[in-house]
């Protein structure tokens, strides 16, 4: 009686779920990543584009201000923009 058959038929491989597991994780670490910029958010980056102009020109405004020293901050309305932070 042979044991040690070479030619045998439906022997298992004991190493042969672990490269199938790795297989599968492979596949997986291929997908990408897919982002999806809703209808909403499309506009607001148009508006904010039109308006980038104006904004350029109030921090211009705000620049000189402040280098040349006439730059004047309300305490006032900094004091109530910070309460209901503070509450």
């Amino acid at each position: 009686m042979k044991i040690n058959e070479s030619n045998r038929i439906g022997g298992t491989n004991p190493y042969s779920k672990q490269a199938d597991f790795r297989a599968e994780s492979a596949k997986k670490a291929k997908q990408k990543d897919e982002v999806q910029i809703s209808a909403e958010a499309k506009e607001m980056l148009t508006t904010s584009k039109l308006n980038g102009t104006e904004r350029a020109e109030q921090l211009e405004q705000l620049k000189k201000s402040v280098a040349s020293g006439t730059y004047h901050v309300d305490a006032g309305k900094i004091a109530e923009k910070l309460l209901p932070y503070l509450k």
